[in-house]
């Protein structure tokens, strides 16, 4: 996995890089507007991290160029979360973004995220295309259908989930790593259902998928809560 690294700050540029490279992603890292579009080269790159303010203008110029030669995963880095930010870098192709200062391991787990959602990440915890595990739960996409391994007995059963609880258990798996906050997930499971989902309702649905999935639902290793923050599934 190539990435192109756009961050005019030396120390965060080449820090990241760093980081980049340790998980296994080669880095070209570039500090300007100019040098990021005189050095593109289109189908290169599997994924950008732009950096929005630069010396010489702005990463969202260097998104709309890219985007005009490919569609390359685009995130952005921002020191600001203020709304019009977002907005624009979503408008201009972007595929997520995150705020300055920000920890290695959340960027890393949004790499993940985008790429997994591209098509370009193929995750080491599963074995092809359509199967993907989880402690002791491995989930078919391509059937839509959900097991766990009982380890005493070697046996797998059919986990039966209503279709919103198996669209909030891939919402989750599909941002591993990541915390999910209660809005994110209410979200996600309007644009899925196409119904009005409350945040009671969410409580009964996480209660359910954990009934169903965790050996103890009391201790959830699977789907865990972080205190004051959300869900998340861990990578």
């Amino acid at each position: 996995m190539k990435v192109f690294l756009l961050e005019d700050d030396d120390a965060i540029g080449m820090g990241l890089k760093y980081s980049l490279e340790k998980e296994g992603y080669e880095a070209e890292h570039f500090k300007s507007k100019a040098e990021a579009l005189n050095s593109w080269k289109s189908g290169e790159y599997d994924l950008c991290i732009l950096d929005i303010n630069l010396p010489d203008g702005n990463g969202y110029d260097v998104c709309k160029f890219i985007k005009e030669k490919e569609d390359v995963p685009v995130i952005f880095l921002t020191a600001s979360d203020a709304e019009v930010n977002v907005v624009m870098g979503l408008e201009m192709g972007a595929d997520d973004y995150i705020c300055k200062p920000f920890r290695v391991g959340e960027l890393i787990a949004r790499i993940k995220t985008v790429l997994r959602r591209s098509g370009k990440f193929k995750d080491s915890s599963a074995s092809s295309d359509n199967i993907i595990r989880i402690e002791n739960m491995t989930i078919n996409t391509a059937e839509a259908k959900v097991y766990i391994s009982d380890k005493a007995s070697g046996k797998e059963k059919n986990v039966e989930l209503t279709a919103l609880e198996y669209r909030l258990l891939l919402d989750f798996v599909n941002n591993r790593g990541i915390v999910m906050s209660r809005n994110k997930l209410l979200e996600d499971m309007w644009d899925v259902s196409g119904e009005f989902v409350n945040d009671n309702t969410l409580t009964v649905y996480i209660k359910r998928l954990r009934d169903k999935i965790e050996k103890d639902p009391a201790d959830p290793m699977i789907i865990k809560t972080v205190r004051g923050m959300g869900y998340m599934i861990e990578k």
